[in-house]
């Protein structure tokens, strides 16, 4: 003891605190649950009264603190709707006083102690004199060392599996206990999705608190105030426990076997699925919602329904079953297990499962409710997209789409391909701002608009100007870009009108890559503007790229050298494959790869097209005037090209189906008719007339002379439609080709 001198020159000795100084009262061994001796009490732990000898007991199972009563919560139905759920006081880590040293009592395999492996894999020394060992599943656990000298504590001058065990539990003192209880919520706090909180609850427990635990969930889990029909289902979540080489190391000295231990066994035999019986056992500790010992009364009925029969539950307090109450009703339960060699649970250590439950509990209400929003952000998202692409004769797609993170997938940008008369084909990408649900929802009310007016066969210009029109129906502040183009594989041109959208570039089959010059106009929204549309060569071969401007602009580099990298990365694929053209998918992978580490500032829409057109020797066109003598002449003209086709076994069909189509155009129109026969993988004739109106099919009556045309062009053809134009309409029909003929 050190000594200090005095104001006479004596020396005295140093003061003394607690029982050693003078005049301290004496306070009596505390008694421990189930007759062990009791460890003296430290002023942290004579702060809290101790619990009743009965913890099941309803009004006597937590002792009778304000937080013992706010950590257990109410003993009422764990389905009650009614009244909100009481949230545990819990740790404020922030709030203690414990040096950072003490995160060294945490739960074993965090990281808040900042100890990890050493190198090449060996161990490396703990805080407090314990040492790492890898737990169940890989994690790294504190485990007590052996043989250690000094200590005074135990045979032969080392520290026993017991005084290690009760430092891990925090058992010496109620400080330890709060420190041990703030790295473990820390712990499961940390974990954003339902595995990640699950498992931040075993590794915070074990070995630390326990040596296995079990975590049984709702099957399926409620979500947020949604009542769950049926009978309520528990699954095993997860289990963890300590490897056997440390329960055997730990247990047995040197030259001895290890006796056996059934408590750790239940993480590998216990039930994977348990149905709680009404007003069973296991439906009234639930119900309670309090930890109770496994040795209790409501405890060893319990336990056999949850963890199956003929399961050995140990003996003493050496099992806690505690439920896990989220928000509004009772999720689940935790099953703590100690071995035979450690100290049994204490009444104290009901309030540390209590604060582990709960916390797991409402982290697991979180981790459903997040993964529901992730749910309805993904369906929102997909259903604003094209679940497919059409593939349209004379053009093959390609698309993708990547969200600007996974934290938030919703976002305004979108593609699309929409078939149009004449074998044409509307190619759509646009972007609406902002990455939120409004984003999306807007971009789907543009999109189909989009679809609308495309079926109106409008010219580009006039699809952007009606699209400017709505989004200023939709509010002030709705703004987009958006790039408009019609491909037509018979003429092998393209016509683009373009909205404020970064241009389109086009990779021509010998591998050079050009960037389209199109009027850049104003995004939709703006109002009072004018689109310009160009017409300009689709070459065959030729592979068009539409996109957003996520893949071209970041934070390190603008619009106009992110497209230029585009188009150099085009040209360097395209070398690869010589004079044919890349294929389609695996170009549109190797323009995603372009896109280096902190590229991904936005949402990227990618969209390919590649014009394949369709042969002026496949396409017949004539223009017919609207006369008697028509319909005559139309039966020649196909009967003809069917012969240099080869195809003369379709005539009789197909001079049927011409005469009954134009019969109905020659009726109502005025201008000249246009019939048009195209060889693909199909036949198909097309008939334009000027006259906006489109037939109906109709079932005429025996004494009707007229109305059965349509009705033999639906019997007789594969497919058939109508489509209304700018100028008129277009009647259709598709006839498959011979074997001999495709």
């Amino acid at each position: 003891m050190t000594e200090h001198s005095n104001s006479h020159g004596r020396p005295r000795p140093a003061p003394r605190s607690g029982a050693d100084a003078p005049g301290a009262p004496e306070h009596a061994p505390v008694p421990r649950q189930g007759g062990a001796p009791a460890a003296e009490a430290t002023p942290a732990a004579r702060g809290a009264a101790h619990p009743d000898p009965d913890p099941t007991a309803r009004d006597a199972g937590v002792p009778a603190t304000p937080a013992a009563h706010e950590a257990h919560g109410p003993a009422d139905s764990a389905d009650r709707d009614d009244e909100p759920a009481r949230r545990s006081p819990g740790v404020d880590a922030d709030a203690t006083s414990a040096p950072p040293a003490g995160e060294a009592h945490g739960p074993a395999g965090t990281d808040d102690d900042g100890q990890g492996p050493g190198p090449e894999g060996r161990e490396r020394p703990a805080p407090g004199g314990t040492r790492r060992a890898a737990s169940g599943d890989g994690a790294d656990a504190d485990v007590p060392p052996r043989g250690d000298s000094g200590s005074g504590r135990g045979g032969g001058g080392g520290i026993g599996p017991a005084d290690n065990a009760r430092e891990r539990a925090g058992t010496s003192g109620g400080g330890e206990r709060l420190r041990f209880v703030g790295a473990a919520t820390r712990r499961i706090a940390r974990g954003i999705d339902l595995d990640e909180i699950v498992l931040g609850l075993c590794r915070a427990t074990v070995p630390t608190f326990a040596d296995a635990i079990l975590v049984y969930l709702r099957d399926p889990l409620p979500v947020g105030d949604e009542r769950p029909v049926g009978p309520v289902v528990l699954r095993l979540r997860r289990t963890d426990r300590l490897p056997e080489y440390v329960q055997a190391g730990e247990a047995a000295g040197e030259g001895e076997a290890a006796a056996p231990d059934p408590g750790p066994e239940l993480a590998d035999s216990a039930a994977e699925r348990c149905e709680v019986r009404i007003g069973g056992p296991l439906a009234e500790v639930l119900r309670g919602v309090r930890p109770v010992f496994g040795d209790s009364s409501a405890a060893r009925a319990a336990l056999p329904e949850l963890l199956g029969e003929g399961r050995h539950v140990p003996d003493r307090h050496r099992t806690i079953l505690a439920p896990l109450r989220g928000r509004r009703r009772v999720i689940g339960a935790a099953v703590f297990v100690r071995r035979q060699d450690r100290p049994a649970f204490e009444g104290d250590d009901l309030l540390v499962a209590a604060q582990l439950a709960t916390h797991t509990a409402l982290g697991v209400d979180k981790a459903v409710l997040y993964g529901r929003e992730v749910y309805i952000a993904d369906e929102l998202q997909r259903t604003m997209l094209p679940d497919s692409l059409p593939q349209p004769t004379g053009v093959r797609l390609a698309s993708r789409y990547l969200p600007a993170a996974e934290t938030a997938r919703v976002g305004g940008d979108w593609y699309d391909a929409i078939p149009l008369p004449g074998n044409r084909v509307a190619l759509v990408v646009g972007d609406v701002m902002g990455h939120s649900m409004t984003s999306a929802a807007i971009m789907g009310q543009l999109r189909t608009t989009a679809q609308t007016l495309a079926g109106l066969d409008l010219p580009p210009q006039e699809v952007l100007h009606h699209l400017d029109e709505q989004a200023q129906r939709l509010g002030s502040d709705r703004m987009a870009t958006c790039l408009y183009a019609v491909y037509d594989p018979v003429a092998h041109r393209i016509v683009i009108a373009n909205a404020g959208h970064p241009p389109p570039v086009l990779l021509h089959r010998g591998g050079r890559a050009e960037v389209l010059r199109v009027p850049p106009g104003a995004p939709i929204g703006v109002g009072g503007v004018d689109f310009e549309a160009v017409e300009l060569d689709a070459p065959a071969g030729a592979t068009l790229l539409l996109y957003t401007d996520g893949l071209v602009e970041s934070r390190i580099r603008d619009v106009w050298t992110g497209i230029e990298q585009l188009r150099e990365r085009l040209i360097d694929t395209a070398r690869l494959t010589g004079p044919n053209p890349p294929p389609l998918e695996p170009l549109c992978d190797e323009v995603l790869g372009m896109l280096g580490p902190g590229d991904r500032d936005d949402d990227i829409a990618l969209l390919a097209a590649r014009f394949e057109g369709i042969a002026p020797s496949d396409v017949a066109y004539w223009f017919l005037d609207p006369r008697p003598q028509t319909p005559r002449q139309a039966r020649r003209l196909a009967r003809r090209a069917l012969a240099r086709w080869g195809l003369e076994e379709l005539t009789d069909g197909v001079e049927l189906l011409v005469s009954e189509v134009i019969t109905n155009a020659v009726r109502y129109a005025e201008r000249p008719i246009t019939l048009r026969l195209l060889r693909t993988d199909v036949l198909r004739c097309e008939v334009g007339d000027d006259v906006p109106q489109l037939p109906r099919l109709r079932q005429a009556r025996p004494s009707d002379e007229g109305g059965r045309g349509l009705y033999l062009v639906n019997k007789m053809a594969r497919r058939w439609g109508a489509t209304r134009l700018s100028t008129g309409k277009v009647v259709w029909f598709e006839l498959p080709l011979p074997a001999h003929g495709r």
